[in-house]
């Protein structure tokens, strides 16, 4: 039985990582903060699955604390750890840069110098963003696309990108990346953009709410489904040997397109409902993301099974749900 260690083990990536690895017999172990807030609504189902009680593990550890990561891997001897510990919000990371590059980068660093002086042989997965390519001067981004980092997360991001690379190269360790465009879910947090309009346009449709407040509406992305990109994840890491990879879709669609989509699936008019509010504009955006995934196709054989019309109806179905069902919270 394999062991794996998950960093981030809470958000929207980490439960579904975390319940793909269980169903491939891993015994996986998630590190979370010791915090007065528990935030576990994502991985409280998967905690409760009879099938998984004895194989999933939550371990108390911090990006922060390089002695307590240290601790862990000694403890656990994972065979395989996914740093997808974040801050992950890329506007809120112009208000708090210096938390946000001391989790992404500096975690970062934190954990590969205690997997390195533990001296134990997992391999590393290191999420790394399609932020960092910014304002691209490729159309689409492959991996040899150059990185233009617009915000402080994009920064780290970066930083803590070419350190894992760093480490494959100077230490022969077995550090692998994935390059992940856009990827949403049920599971994704209601302060990013795409759960905050398929949120709305339910509470609208219910008659609970009027009109809601969004920022840029031209900006384009290339849009997935988290449960297909870990997937990716952990093919990454199953490869022969360490590598790099771009996992996106290939298409790209606006903010504006995500609202026709989400409002129309509703027979809604979004037009009618939405305000612009300047004060949610970044102060550097990035204007166009399109992945070409071609890479990942052609040696990890992944592709994605969701498209966009697809993953905008699951989510704003299960936002409806959610709401008549009194839960309110369509990520549990």
């Amino acid at each position: 039985m394999k062991r794996a260690l998950i960093t981030g083990v809470t958000g929207q990536d980490g439960s579904y990582l975390a319940e793909l690895l269980l169903g491939n017999g891993y015994e996986v172990f998630g590190m979370v903060r010791r915090t007065s807030s528990l935030g576990r609504s994502r991985i409280d189902p998967i905690a409760a699955t009879a099938a998984f009680h004895d194989r999933f593990h939550l371990v108390y550890g911090d990006l922060g604390d390089g002695s307590s990561l240290a601790k862990l891997i000694r403890t656990i001897r994972p065979e395989e750890i996914y740093n997808l510990g974040a801050q992950s919000h890329v506007r809120v990371s112009f208000d708090i840069p210096e938390y946000t590059a001391d989790v992404n980068f500096l975690g970062t660093v934190r954990l590969l110098e205690a997997l390195r002086e533990t001296g134990i042989e997992a391999r590393f997965y290191q999420a790394s963003s399609s932020e960092m390519f910014g304002q691209a001067v490729d159309v689409p981004q492959t991996e040899k696309t150059p990185f233009h980092p617009r915000s402080p997360y994009a920064v780290a991001k970066v930083a803590a990108h070419h350190l894992a690379v760093n480490y494959r190269e100077s230490y022969g360790m077995f550090v692998c990346t994935g390059i992940l465009f856009n990827h949403e879910s049920p599971r994704r947090g209601e302060n990013f953009v795409t759960r905050k309009i398929t949120r709305a346009a339910a509470e609208i449709k219910l008659g609970r709410r009027e009109k809601f407040a969004l920022g840029n509406l031209e900006a384009r992305r290339d849009w997935g489904f988290a449960g297909d990109y870990v997937r990716a994840m952990w093919m990454i890491v199953q490869h022969a040997a360490p590598d790099d990879f771009v996992i996106a879709t290939g298409e790209s669609h606006s903010v504006r397109e995500f609202l026709d989509e989400a409002f129309g699936h509703l027979d809604l008019d979004w037009t009618r409902h939405v305000e612009l509010d300047p004060r949610l504009l970044r102060p550097a955006e990035v204007d166009y993301l399109k992945g070409d995934a071609s890479k990942a196709r052609r040696l990890l054989g992944w592709a994605p099974e969701v498209d966009f019309r697809g993953l905008v109806a699951m989510m704003v179905e299960a936002d409806l749900a959610a709401l008549v069902k009194g839960t309110g919270d369509a990520s549990a």
